[in-house]
């Protein structure tokens, strides 16, 4: 009679950190924290955790991702056809009415009864810098006790040196005009233009923490991008004189266009932009591999 397959032991609770991630918290998984078999398949449709990261110098790597809930900023772009296009996680962003908290050891022990053969975790959000505490404490233990490889992505605006050196991978994803909200385009989302929207402009561009981030990198040998969604070929020079111009220490293989949109109607119409960009100036095209995959589905 074959026996059961043993699962890994539950971590025994260290800290009293807590984090709040967007409902899907850790994905695509099969077991809660518990290490109990859930009784949905996870979105990806498949029958066992992970997915592959989508976007960046890692695209195609399996992995497991952390999706934090809340965010500094409230990106809105403006598509060639006058329609409005919000992050593709406006859910965790925008709308963050449905959030879990869950402590360290959850997200943890989480992690460990998912990750199978997988060494690749990546933090995203909303903004993961946001809860940096918290944040570190978990890195801290993935790095010495279950030796992952994590990529976190962040917008740049912040910059925390006890968290730097846990992680391999910052993918910096500065924001251009083209994402600040305006009055006129909240109207058309029916939101209202306060609070974060009002001050988007003023913090969106923080090259000193950017160059901080990269600094960092250096002296610990860990590696960066810089991810910038385009969509207008005007674009480039805004990326040229307002941040490659003030920072240093990058090469053309560090400079990523991603083609603006969260669907694949979307990416359509600005994929060909984005990589003639990148062709024009030697830097990369970073493909959304989750979308050609799963369109915009959540937890994939």
């Amino acid at each position: 009679m074959h026996q059961p397959l043993a699962q890994p032991a539950t971590v025994t609770p260290k800290t009293t950190h807590h984090l709040t991630l967007v409902q899907e918290g850790v994905f695509p998984v099969t077991r809660n924290h518990r290490g109990d078999l859930l009784e949905q398949c996870p979105n990806t449709g498949w029958h066992h955790a992970g997915t592959i990261q989508g976007e960046g110098k890692l695209a195609g790597v399996p992995s497991l991702f952390i999706r934090l809930a809340g965010c500094n900023l409230r990106c809105m772009w403006q598509m060639p056809n006058g329609e409005v296009s919000l992050c593709d996680t406006a859910y965790a962003s925008f709308h963050t009415g449905q959030t879990r908290r869950m402590t360290v050891d959850e997200v943890l022990n989480t992690v460990r009864h998912n990750i199978g053969s997988m060494r690749h975790v990546v933090i995203t959000g909303g903004e993961p810098m946001l809860q940096s505490r918290s944040l570190t404490e978990l890195c801290r233990i993935l790095k010495t006790e279950l030796h992952l490889h994590i990529t976190m992505e962040t917008n740049g605006t912040l910059f925390d040196k006890e968290l730097a050196p846990l992680i391999d991978l910052v993918s910096l994803s500065p924001k251009l005009q083209n994402a600040t909200p305006t009055p006129a385009s909240a109207q058309k989302m029916n939101m209202d233009y306060k609070g974060t929207f009002a001050y988007h402009a003023e913090i969106r561009k923080n090259t000193e923490a950017i160059q901080q981030w990269m600094n960092n990198c250096r002296v610990f040998d860990n590696d960066f991008q810089l991810k910038f969604v385009v969509a207008h070929p005007d674009e480039v020079d805004e990326i040229k004189t307002d941040f490659l111009n003030e920072l240093t220490g990058w090469q053309p293989s560090d400079i990523l266009l991603m083609p603006l949109g969260g669907n694949r109607d979307q990416l359509a119409v600005n994929t060909p932009i984005a990589v003639q960009l990148a062709v024009i100036n030697g830097w990369r095209f970073a493909p959304r591999l989750h979308i050609d995959l799963w369109g915009n589905r959540a937890g994939v």
